[in-house]
């Protein structure tokens, strides 16, 4: 008679020859929750955000508060040429500071602590990381910058007092909304820089080369050769969304969105590329 044989599982143990967990896919849907977790668990990502909406509302006030008060000092020009709602969006310029900055931290901070690693270990394939990374950066910069953009338009008004216009005005919808399709845009054109370069500080540097510094040396250059180069840089093509009385020779607001999409497309074609074929 043969002894009896003994069968011990175990809740931590395979059972069956299979580890627990063993049949959970890696789907696009898990990738994004996962981001988004990094994301809102970073305490760096609320300050950062928080502080892109509190400068953008606090400048914007500030500048229409300023504004009515000297309104009694402002020339006849100056009064027939005044925007009340450039003015209650102007520091929109500001804001895409932080957002870039933050876009590129997003990414380049994983590669500074050796993160990304586990990230494309449990992502293979590498793409849906990027494309969950944009998503959820893109959606979250979205929702700030059109709460920034309202209440600095609405705000602004307030403050102007009989100066100020409303959201019925023409091109005041489009300004607002373009505000934050602009800082959108800038987001995904940071993010993709910070997966090319992988180096905050290049990154940033990059982005702020872009967005800040081309425009004034283009500017430097002989005026045939500016009017066609400087409108279609990415800061000066995006920022028409938002702006209703253009500079001369700038692009149309929808066209010259168009075009710094184009420049984002192209910064995600080279993160995705270099996140393809580098490693971490």
């Amino acid at each position: 008679m043969s002894a009896p044989t003994l069968t011990m599982t175990s809740d931590s143990g395979p059972v069956g020859g299979r580890l627990p967990g063993a049949d959970i896919r890696v789907t696009q849907a898990r990738v994004f929750r996962s981001e988004w977790l990094k994301l809102i668990t970073l305490p760096s990502s609320w300050y950062t955000f928080f502080a892109a909406a509190a400068a953008m509302i606090g400048i914007d006030l500030l500048v229409c508060w300023a504004m009515n008060s000297h309104w009694s000092q402002m020339g006849p020009m100056e009064r027939l040429t005044f925007d009340p709602i450039g003015h209650s969006l102007r520091a929109t310029f500001m804001a895409q500071l932080i957002i870039g900055v933050l876009g590129v931290l997003f990414i380049s901070g994983e590669y500074g602590t050796g993160m990304i690693r586990s990230t494309l270990g449990a992502v293979p394939r590498r793409l849906p990381v990027l494309w969950a990374k944009l998503s959820v950066f893109v959606a979250a910069t979205f929702v700030v910058a059109m709460v920034a953009a309202f209440a600095s338009f609405f705000g602004g008004q307030a403050l102007l007092g009989v100066h100020g216009t409303t959201l019925s005005a023409p091109g005041a919808l489009r300004s607002v909304f373009g505000a934050a399709l602009y800082l959108c845009v800038v987001s995904i054109f940071s993010m993709g820089i910070g997966f090319a370069i992988r180096n905050t500080a290049g990154g940033i540097a990059t982005v702020f080369g872009l967005l800040l510094i081309l425009p004034g040396l283009v500017q430097a250059l002989p005026h045939s050769w500016e009017q066609h180069i400087f409108p279609y840089l990415p800061s000066v093509a995006g920022s028409g969304i938002y702006v209703v009385k253009a500079d001369p020779g700038t692009l149309a607001p929808w066209t010259g969105f168009g075009v710094f999409c184009i420049w984002a497309v192209a910064a995600v074609i080279a993160g995705s590329w270099v996140l393809l074929h580098r490693d971490a």
